[in-house]
C-alpha cells in the first residue's frame, strides 16, 4: 500500500529563506529580491539546497511568486499616490502634482507624470489699432482672426444721385503652433475706408489691410461708388482674407439705382464683415444721414445727392486667441 505524507498535502511555510536548507515541493518562503519582500513556492521535484528564489537565473526555474511584495518606498508612500513601473521595470510612488494639473505621457514618451493638459484657451490679445504680437510662455498653439478695415461710402450729387455702401473687409482665420514663432510678430491693423465730399460725386476710398506678420492677411472693402440717372451697381465689393486656414470674402456694400434728381430714397448700407453689419445709409426724405461701420471692419453707409456724404468704413482688428 502507498505512504501518504500528510505534511506535504498542502502548503508548508518554512519562513525566512535560509540557503542551508534543503527546500522541497509547496515549501513556502519569505525573501528579499531587488529590495522587495515576498512569498515564495517551491516547485522542483527535486529537493536541494543553496538555490535562492531569484525572478531569474536557475533558481528562478525552481521558486515561483506566491504572494509578492511591494517595495519599502511604497509602503511609506503614503496617500495620494499613484502607483507606476520605472526604467527597470519595478513599481513606484508617483508624487502627485499641483493643482490643476492631470496624469499624462511626459515629453520622452516613455513614462507618466503629473502637467498641464493640452487643449484649453487660457487668454487672447485683441489688436484695434497697428501693434506688436508678444508670445507668452506656456503657450503651445495660437488662433489669429484677422479682419481687413471696412471701405467708405459713396457720395452722391444732384445728377448723381445715390452713393453705394461701403464693403467690408475680408477675414482671415489660422492655426498657428508657436514653435514656428519667433518671440513677437508685428500686427497690422487697417483703417477705415474715407469719404468724399457731400454732393460731389466720388467714390469711398478702400479700407487698409489688416495682417499678422507674414503669416495671414486681409485685404480692406471697396469703397461705394455713386449712381447716376443709368448705373444699377454702384456699391464697394468686399475684401478678401490670405494665406490662412480660412479666407473669408467680406460683404458686399448695398447699392441703389437712380432715375431722376428727384429720387428720394436713400443710398446704401454698408456691407457687413465677420463680426457684424455695416453703416447705415443717409435719407433724404427722413433727413438722416449716413453712419459709420457698425462692427469690425465693416462698410461705412452710404450718402445721398441732398448734401448727405456717405460715412467711413470701420477699421479692422486682430485676436489672437492662446491654447495650451
Amino acid at each position: 500500500m502507498a505512504t501518504i505524507d500528510l505534511g506535504k498535502l498542502g502548503f508548508v511555510n518554512k519562513g525566512t529563506y535560509n540557503n542551508s536548507t534543503t527546500y522541497e515541493k509547496n515549501d513556502l518562503v519569505q525573501f528579499t529580491d531587488s529590495g522587495i519582500l515576498s512569498t515564495y513556492l517551491y516547485i522542483d521535484s527535486t529537493a536541494q539546497s543553496g538555490q535562492a528564489p531569484s525572478s531569474s537565473g536557475t533558481a528562478g526555474s525552481r521558486w515561483v511568486y506566491f504572494a509578492k511584495g511591494v517595495a519599502d518606498s511604497l509602503a511609506s508612500a503614503g496617500n495620494n499616490k499613484v502607483i507606476v513601473t520605472n526604467a527597470s521595470g519595478q513599481v513606484t510612488p508617483l508624487a502627485i502634482g499641483s493643482a490643476s494639473q492631470a496624469l499624462k505621457v511626459n515629453s520622452s514618451a516613455n513614462g507618466f507624470e503629473f502637467g498641464e493638459t493640452g487643449g484649453g484657451l487660457q487668454s487672447q490679445q485683441v489688436f484695434t489699432s497697428s501693434g506688436t504680437y508678444t508670445k507668452p510662455s506656456g503657450i503651445n498653439k495660437i488662433k489669429v482672426i484677422v479682419t481687413g478695415a471696412g471701405g467708405g461710402g459713396g457720395s452722391g450729387s444732384g445728377s448723381n444721385n445715390h452713393g453705394g455702401g461701403g464693403g467690408a473687409g475680408g477675414t482671415a482665420i489660422e492655426i498657428i503652433d508657436v514653435s514656428s514663432l519667433s518671440s513677437t510678430v508685428a500686427v497690422t491693423v487697417g483703417t477705415g475706408g474715407t469719404v468724399g465730399s457731400a454732393n460731389s460725386s466720388t467714390q469711398g476710398g478702400t479700407g487698409g489691410t489688416s495682417s499678422f506678420g507674414s503669416y495671414c492677411s486681409a485685404t480692406g472693402g471697396i469703397g461705394g461708388f455713386y449712381a447716376d440717372a443709368q448705373a444699377q451697381q454702384n456699391a464697394g465689393d468686399g475684401g478678401v482674407g490670405s494665406n490662412a486656414d480660412i479666407n473669408l470674402h467680406g460683404g458686399r456694400g448695398e447699392e441703389h439705382s437712380a432715375q431722376s434728381t428727384q429720387d428720394q430714397s436713400g443710398g446704401g448700407h454698408g456691407g457687413s464683415s465677420y463680426w457684424g453689419g455695416g453703416g447705415r445709409t443717409a435719407s433724404p426724405w427722413t433727413t438722416t444721414n449716413a453712419t459709420a461701420g457698425e462692427a469690425f471692419g465693416s462698410g461705412g453707409g452710404g450718402g445721398v445727392h441732398d448734401n448727405r456724404a456717405g460715412a467711413v468704413g470701420a477699421d479692422g482688428i486682430c485676436v489672437v486667441e492662446e491654447y495650451k
